[in-house]
């Protein structure tokens, strides 16, 4: 009696866990394919879209572009195991992506990275011919200092010789320091030399 009462009770509890443990299983089947099929729906696109901007595409109205598509995908070795509602979808996906792929397409992007390109070698070469000026531009500044020393030497020995010359001179010194007065004639500024002797 007791065998068959808890036989009850576990057939009941099985009827009940059963079809819930089935939903669930059901749900958790459900999403792995949704995620399969997204992943090879994406694989799929990212080839048609690089067809696409590989300018393998002509046709300009919607079905026959979706068809074209299809049947590439078709052939494609990679995708051959796929559903042809994934290939549909894919090809869907690209259709309505074509003039994103005629921006991007592969001559632009190659015509825009050898423009970048250029544009790069020009800042390079620009800041060769900046450090080149750097450069000219200390030795300039380090010759202006040479130059200004040097300068400053010149004085310094002129000036000297002039102190020297004036000692030697004191009368020369005397007139070139004596203020000039008005009206006093050219001629009495003039200092008389005695004649030379000659040495005997």
């Amino acid at each position: 009696m007791f065998i068959q009462i808890g036989l009850t009770t576990l057939i009941l509890m099985l009827a009940f866990y059963l079809p819930a443990n089935a939903r669930m299983m059901a749900l958790e089947n459900n999403h792995r394919k949704f995620a399969l099929n997204m992943h090879d729906i994406a694989d799929a696109y990212q080839m048609a879209h690089a067809a696409d901007r590989g300018g393998l595409f002509m046709m300009s109205s919607e079905f026959d572009a979706v068809k074209e598509r299809m049947g590439f995908l078709r052939q494609h070795p990679d995708l051959q195991s796929l559903e042809p509602e994934i290939l549909e979808l894919a090809a869907q996906m690209s259709q309505i992506s074509q003039e994103l792929a005629r921006t991007y397409g592969d001559a632009q992007v190659e015509r825009a990275r050898m423009f970048l390109q250029q544009r790069q070698e020009e800042i390079e070469l620009f800041q060769q011919r900046l450090e080149e000026a750097q450069v000219i531009q200390n030795e300039l500044r380090q010759w202006t200092r040479d130059v200004e020393m040097e300068e400053t030497i010149a004085r310094s020995q002129l000036t000297r010789l002039r102190d020297e010359l004036f000692e030697l001179l004191p009368e020369l010194s005397t007139q070139l320091h004596t203020p000039r007065n008005n009206g006093a004639s050219k001629a009495s500024s003039v200092v008389a030399m005695s004649p030379l002797r000659p040495a005997e």
